[in-house]
């Protein structure tokens, strides 16, 4: 598979780490009439939150709307300071997280994982490498179900029996087909990479000290805020908030090809790794190793993707990056695929001349 190349920083584009630089939309793209639709309460798409729109390092539109409900205090305003709710767009940031420790020589993909529920001697799971879990094909019976309690692993894990040690209750799972041989998308499988980056930088404090030094704090991600179990293990499956501008500045590292203000923050051919397609899921399309792909893109569009349509889009070709975070019930799903599809289409066919 032919990668299409990643674009560098527009030459006299500061880098965001403090503020988004701003600018206007092509005078081609008629970006007003998208962002309608995708704010539109009463149509398909259903609830937005906010949206960011990322043109050549520049912040061309947002829009923040709604209120967010909460058990404990009255709804609060959605506003540019509110922190999101990323659900499993926090798993694209593991494989950050993942990837810097590949880098200073800490992980091997391509080595069995260091689960001990797998240590026992002829244990099968044991063959089961952290390239395997990254790329959801590590072969676990794994359920990932968002309605039948009766049959879901994940509202188990996260609502349940398993949510004081996610990661245990993931790897305590059989095997369900050898390592490698097929694809199941799995938060559970998230939870286990993530436990095995607490044994290497430590767990709780340790490991939120870890990604606030090595990846929120480069990146001016000062809202980021990981939550983690009574083990110590970030739930990289589902658990990350922060402002719409923060996951931005996320989507930017992977766009820049890991590299943030002239430092090399991931490994050389860590993002490539991250968006080459290796897997198809019928229903939600190509999978590399914890980003999507889009069915259909010949422009090499990828995305980190979570329940409810959160999704931080990322086209290569046009230095594109849109983010949407909000609640579109699953059976809409499609709806906000053409969205995010017709945004790139606009993009393409307009001019990219800025006004």
């Amino acid at each position: 598979m032919t990668l299409v190349p990643l674009p560098p920083q527009p030459s006299g584009t500061p880098w965001p780490t403090a503020e988004w630089p701003e600018g206007a939309p092509p005078a081609a793209v008629a970006l007003d009439g998208l962002l309608d639709q995708v704010c539109d309460d009463s149509g398909p798409l259903a609830t937005t939150f906010a949206v960011v729109v990322v043109h050549q390092g520049r912040v061309i539109a947002e829009r923040y709307q709604g209120r967010l409900e909460h058990f404990d205090r009255p709804p609060e305003p959605v506003t540019a300071q509110t922190p999101l709710l990323s659900w499993s767009m926090a798993k694209s940031m593991l494989h950050a997280v993942v990837g810097m420790l590949v880098g200073d020589g800490h992980l091997d993909i391509d080595a069995p994982a260091a689960v001990p529920e797998w240590a026992a001697a002829g244990d099968p799971r044991h063959a089961i490498t952290l390239g395997h879990l990254l790329a959801m094909r590590d072969g676990l019976a794994f359920v990932e179900d968002y309605v039948d309690e009766r049959v879901s692993d994940v509202i188990e894990m996260l609502f349940g029996t398993g949510q004081a040690d996610v990661a245990h209750f993931a790897a305590d799972r059989p095997l369900a087909a050898p390592p490698g041989e097929r694809f199941n998308y799995s938060s559970g499988t998230s939870n286990i990479i993530s436990s095995v980056v607490a044994r290497v930088v430590g767990p709780g404090r340790s490991y939120e000290r870890f990604l606030r030094e090595r990846l929120f704090a480069p990146l001016g991600m000062h809202s980021a805020t990981p939550e983690l179990d009574a083990a110590g293990t970030w739930v990289a499956s589902s658990y990350l908030r922060a402002t719409a501008r923060d996951f931005a500045r996320f989507g930017l590292l992977y766009l820049r090809d890991g590299v943030w203000d002239g430092t090399r923050l991931l490994p050389q051919g860590w993002v490539d790794h991250g968006r080459t397609m290796q897997s198809f899921d019928p229903e939600d399309g190509p999978y590399g190793a914890h980003w999507w792909g889009v069915e259909g893109d010949t422009l090499g569009t990828f995305r980190a993707s979570g329940y409810e349509g959160q999704s931080i889009s990322l086209c290569p070709p046009l230095d594109l990056m849109v983010v949407r975070l909000g609640k579109t019930p699953a059976a809409h799903s499609p709806d906000l695929a053409r969205w995010r599809g017709d945004v790139v289409r606009a993009f393409s066919a307009g001019s990219l001349e800025p006004r």
